[in-house]
């Protein structure tokens, strides 16, 4: 079989682009029946697609990683089921279960709320921002810190730093008590009515990194042992992706509600992006563009430590969604020049 053009993977996402631009003119047309209010829709839907873009680079890498462990039929599996996961259940229950849960109404009346309410949905949404940023902030730095502390890690982009942190992996419970350390710091700086929901959902955050990696472990020592069980070590993986894709969805979600309150809406632009992170994720893993670029993965897990960083500080202040996806771009973007210059010096030699 020939091998496939980068471009022949944009094929779908194209596709599902033009679907999704013209979803957002006629839902425009229908919501404020004007020219502006279609043009406007427009807009603010290629603009969320952007913006969920340039948030899902790291994802898309961290994606790619765990896919190419994977056995082919669970690979498969998560490129088809974990997409449609992604773009309902993060971009549609995801908030209609946040509003649920934090304004004590069934799901029936936050869907009425969502499409009725549009305003009192956002506010609910906005007041739940502080405790979805710890537990997502807690889980993502759980997931950076397992990279750089893996003592089995052979590879350093920065090594004076990596080194370092690669030693700290031999000490048995370092990276939750430097996570719940950062959380206990922050948590002084949140006022008091807001402090204890903060400090509860880190504590989830950290418990459901504990189980989901647990469990994936479990299963893929499993697997190894009787191969019979090969499958079920997919199950683990597939998981353990699903959970991390949730959080990285945090951010561009919320978000979103900063340019619509639109439900609709919001899921159409950030579905998307969504179709770009799967097709990304698909080239990495069928043109071992990880094993290429021997730097990129490290630029992915430094986006996702910052990331998670902005996620906490979140609670404070507000921080630009646009900030966060170019501090992204440009970590991921040195890695790859950085890949780049080592691949020309090994070429010379």
């Amino acid at each position: 079989m020939a091998a496939r053009s980068a471009v022949s993977y944009l094929k779908w996402p194209l596709i599902v682009t033009a679907v999704g631009l013209f979803l957002s003119a006629w839902l425009g047309w229908e919501t404020e029946g004007t020219l502006a209010g279609m043009l406007s829709f427009l807009l603010i839907g290629a603009v969320l697609a952007a913006l969920e873009i340039s948030l899902s680079f790291d994802n898309a890498i961290v994606n790619a990683n765990k896919l190419v462990e994977m056995t082919p039929v669970w690979r498969q599996r998560f490129l088809t089921w974990g997409i449609l996961i992604a773009v309902f259940g993060m971009r549609i229950v995801f908030p209609l279960a946040i509003v649920a849960i934090f304004a004590w109404v069934n799901p029936f009346e936050a869907m009425r709320l969502a499409l009725a309410e549009p305003d009192e949905y956002s506010r609910i949404i906005g007041g739940a921002h502080g405790p979805i940023a710890a537990f997502g902030g807690t889980f993502l730095m759980m997931v950076a810190l397992k990279f750089f502390l893996d003592e089995d890690k052979s590879i350093d982009w920065i090594e004076a730093l990596e080194c370092r942190l690669r030693k700290c992996g031999s000490v048995r419970g370092f990276e939750i008590a430097f996570v719940l350390s950062i959380v206990a710091v922050i948590s002084q700086s949140i006022p008091d009515h807001h402090r204890t929901a903060f400090l509860f959902s880190a504590i989830m955050g950290l418990l459901a990194f504990t189980l989901v990696d647990g469990l994936g472990t479990f299963l893929d020592q499993s697997s190894k042992a009787m191969a019979h069980m090969g499958a079920k070590g997919g199950l683990g993986a597939f998981l353990y992706l699903e959970v991390l894709d949730a959080s990285f969805s945090f951010d561009g979600v919320i978000g979103a509600f900063a340019l619509t309150t639109n439900i609709l809406l919001i899921a159409i632009g950030l579905g998307i992006g969504a179709m770009y992170v799967r097709s990304m994720t698909i080239m990495l893993v069928e043109k071992g563009t990880l094993q290429q670029f021997r730097y990129l993965e490290h630029g992915a897990f430094y986006s996702i430590f910052a990331l998670a960083m902005i996620m906490f500080m979140q609670s404070l202040m507000h921080i630009p969604e646009t900030l966060t996806g170019l501090i992204g771009v440009a970590l991921i973007g040195f890695a790859l020049a950085s890949s780049i210059r080592h691949n020309r010096r090994e070429s010379q030699v």
